[in-house]
């Protein structure tokens, strides 16, 4: 199942300062939607899974963008592929 956390939650799992989710957030180096979401002005709720992806493969993009496509192909939204007709 996945995960959104609160800052203090995501901070814990992830082993990050509340301040350092802020930072990498702000900085763009996380997706709004993908790695955090705003749920109104004062509440941000992050991507567990997706983030600690991105932690093990900063040094990798190409791997990271594959774990976001499985993420957003799991997404009830997604379109999904029209079967070709015989």
């Amino acid at each position: 199942m996945l995960a959104f956390a609160n800052k203090h939650r995501a901070s814990e799992q992830l082993n990050l300062s509340c301040s350092t989710l802020k930072k990498y957030r702000l900085a763009g180096d996380w997706i709004e939607g993908i790695h955090w979401v705003r749920i109104n002005s004062r509440c941000v709720r992050y991507n567990l899974e997706l983030i600690q992806d991105w932690l093990h493969n900063r040094d990798n993009p190409k791997a990271h963008m594959r774990a976001i496509e499985v993420y957003r192909q799991g997404l009830l939204s997604y379109p999904k592929k029209q079967r070709a007709r015989k």
